[in-house]
This record gives C-alpha cells, structure tokens and sequence, in this order.
C-alpha cells in the first residue's frame, strides 16, 4: 500500500477529531494559564505587575473578563445570581471550557485541512485572540480593538500564541499516539 494510501487509512473520524482536539484544547489552555501565570509573576517581582485577582475582587466591575462572561451565562441561560464570591470560580471555568472548546474546533478543522503544526498553531492562537475582540466589544466587555495600546495587544496576542502552538503541538502528540 502507498503511503498516501497510509494516511488516508489513518484519518480519524469527526468524533476523533473532536475529542484529540479538546484534549489538545485542554493542554493549550493549560500552557496559556501556565504562560500568564509566569507574566504575572514576572511583572510582579519587577514592580509593575497587576495583582492576581486571587479572590481580592471588589465587586463583579474589578472582574476579569472571563468572570463577566461567566455571570452572564449564569443569570441569562440559568437565572441564578452568582454572587461576588464566586468571581474566580467563574473566571476560571469559562476560561478552561473556553479553550477546551476551541480545541475542539482545532481538531475538526486541522483533520479537514491537514495542516502544519507551527503554521496551524500559530494561525489558529492567533484567529482566537481575534475573535475576542470581536466577541467582547460586542458585549460591552472590552474596548474595540483600536482602543488598546499596541502593547497590551501584544501581550494578549503572546499568550494566544502559547495557546494556539499548545493545541497543534498536543494534538499531533494525540495523533502520533493513535
């Protein structure tokens, strides 16, 4: 049998796809979490980070983006108020299904196109950090895009790298495994 043959052979199914792709998802929200952490920590010891967020959060205004999202969802689809206690919980759960989530779209989209790892990383961290300055403006949660320094988009846009070449990177190790 030819090695294009092989391949072909090889393919896995849609449901394939998806489930090594929110796996990978989970291993690149993990090295984004792992890459800000580092960041923060970073800007922290220098003088000129921001605080954690670990649970000194206000009130639901001090709340990163991902909190907002989260009490949203809670009160829009579910009807529950999520008090102010529940920030982190929130920020962090919408952050993980977030990614996870993408991951999924990752796999689908690279067992149709068959793309390269570094390339489709780069490409696919950099289409998700696109699309929150799409998503959040239009929530009246972030500034448009134009709004923001060159620098903090820059930033976000690193973290998004880690995130995208997190997700090619495990999914081929998730193939290769197959």
């Amino acid at each position: 049998m030819a090695a294009r043959d092989m391949e072909h052979v090889f393919e896995p199914t849609p449901l394939g796809a998806l489930v090594r792709g929110l796996l990978a998802g989970l291993a690149g929200t993990a090295a984004m979490t792992a890459f800000q952490e580092v960041k923060s920590r970073v800007q922290s010891s220098n003088g000129g980070g921001e605080s954690s967020g670990s649970g000194e959060q206000q009130s639901w205004d001090d709340a990163p983006e991902p909190a907002k999202v989260g009490k949203r969802i809670s009160e829009g689809v579910f009807h529950e108020e999520l008090p102010k206690e529940q920030i982190d919980t929130a920020s962090n759960i919408v952050h993980w299904a977030y990614g996870t989530g993408w991951g999924g779209l990752y796999g689908l989209a690279h067992s149709t196109f068959h793309g390269r790892t570094l390339t489709g990383g780069a490409l696919f961290g950099s289409t998700v950090w696109g699309s929150g300055y799409v998503a959040l403006p239009a929530m009246k949660l972030y500034k448009p895009i134009w709004k923001y320094p060159a620098s903090t988009l820059a930033q976000d846009l690193a973290a998004h790298l880690v995130y995208g070449l997190g997700v090619a990177g495990a999914y081929r190790l998730l193939e290769r495994r197959s």
